[in-house]
């Protein structure tokens, strides 16, 4: 029986937008893979601590968007890990739970550029598969990179949880850029608004 290539891409999806969306459909119909898990990260070790709260509600959004997709599945594995998150914690999780599946990081070219920073980072290097995803502004040199790593051409979508977040706490109408369901979810829960 042949392997499940699936592609994990883990993030805070803070909140989940139609560019995390569109990566995931490109590396499902254009760079083979059987599926596509995305993981709600709880706490990366090199950003800022979310509350539990928002944990709950990203997973929730996150569940939301993909819902009805066969190839694209959430997976809440970090949660069930210690914290900080450290990828080669989950890659391992991931690799001992489902023995049946081939597991390929998916990481941005901005993170790539940083990647020595990692933990065990030439750990994940040697055991794993990583598709790197475009981003404007961070230039990645194919020749450079080891034989386990790939460059894939997945479209550049210029739109930033960040940039979202900040939209709706300025008054915003953000509905285009997030999947309708989630965006009314965001509304009737008042997330993002600005506290002042």
């Amino acid at each position: 029986m042949q392997p499940i290539k699936t592609a994990f891409f883990s993030g805070t999806f803070n909140p989940v937008h139609i560019g995390h969306l569109i990566l995931a459909n490109y590396l499902c119909e254009y760079e083979g893979f059987d599926e596509i898990w995305l993981s709600v990260s709880p706490q990366n070790p090199l950003r800022e601590k979310l509350s539990s709260n928002n944990d709950r509600q990203r997973i929730e959004m996150l569940n939301m968007a993909v819902n009805g997709n066969s190839k694209i599945r959430t997976t809440d594995i970090e949660f069930t890990l210690p914290r900080p998150s450290y990828t080669i914690q989950t890659l391992e999780a991931l690799r001992k739970r489902y023995p049946e599946r081939i597991f390929t990081l998916i990481i941005g070219a901005d993170n790539w550029l940083s990647f020595n920073r990692w933990k065990d980072y030439d750990k994940i290097i040697e055991e794993y598969p990583i598709y790197i995803y475009p981003r404007r502004g961070y230039d990645i040199d194919k020749r450079s990179l080891p034989a386990n790593v790939k460059l894939c051409h997945a479209p550049i979508i210029e739109i930033s949880s960040t940039q979202i977040r900040q939209g709706i706490s300025e008054g915003k109408n953000m509905n285009y850029f997030i999947p309708r369901p989630i965006y009314d979810y965001i509304i009737n829960h008042g997330l993002y608004k600005n506290k002042d």
